[in-house]
């Protein structure tokens, strides 16, 4: 059993296994019963061989187009919030790997999946103060005058005066709503269609300023997403 090869890939799909240092200990231990419970595996913590293989199959690839933010945000589709008083430990692990103060996915989490995919990828960028707030993503990294493929975006929830607010990642448009990769859009990771008069502004990770996004035409399929929480 090769346990840093375990630990990095463990860490490359967001799961916290402690130092990579080639140690099984309990951080080890404990991301593995993550990673299961997630898996539909038994949640023993026991490296079968089942476990183990599952563990390096998801290991993310290297992409020619370097956006490994939005490589990282379409590997968690379909991750969901856990009903009533449990939360899902994959979600708190985001908060816990990030130092982000977070009790439970109660609370709204679109923030907070946008600093994973950011800070767990792209380990140099800064995040903005309060990354749980949507708005406060209105001041991280650059500004870009037109969405892309792997732009942050930012909108206004319930009225524009409200201070509350919504934030994902550019999956495509119609011509009337920016088609949104984020999370705690109907309590899971998905694509949600945002309407064109709720977005406040696109913002780009300035560490990765050399590289750059497309805009991608998709179809106006399904109900526009008004309050997602």
């Amino acid at each position: 059993m090769n346990v840093l090869k375990i630990q990095k890939a463990l860490k490359s799909q967001g799961f916290d296994p402690g130092p990579l240092d080639g140690i099984w200990g309990r951080l080890t231990q404990g991301a593995v019963k993550d990673f299961q419970s997630r898996n539909g595996l038994p949640t023993d913590g026991i490296l079968t061989a089942e476990t183990e293989a599952k563990i390096l199959a998801g290991v993310r690839p290297s992409t020619t187009s370097g956006l490994v933010w939005m490589d990282e945000a379409r590997r968690l589709m379909g991750t969901k919030e856990v009903g009533g008083s449990g939360s899902n430990p994959v979600i708190l692990n985001w908060a816990t790997s990030l130092g982000i103060p977070y009790s439970g996915d109660d609370i709204p989490w679109c923030g907070l999946f946008v600093a994973h995919c950011v800070g767990a990828t792209l380990p140099g960028e800064a995040l903005p103060t309060n990354p749980l707030g949507a708005r406060n993503w209105s001041r991280f990294g650059d500004p870009i005058s037109r969405p892309v493929d792997g732009a942050v975006l930012v909108f206004w929830r319930v009225s524009k005066t409200s201070g509350l607010g919504h934030v994902g990642f550019y999956n495509g448009e119609d011509d009337s709503a920016y088609h949104v990769l984020g999370g705690n859009q109907s309590d899971k990771v998905g694509i949600a269609r945002a309407g064109k008069d709720r977005f406040l502004g696109a913002r780009w990770p300035r560490s990765a300023a050399g590289l750059t996004g497309s805009p991608i035409r998709r179809d106006e399929d399904g109900e526009l997403s008004d309050d997602e929480q």
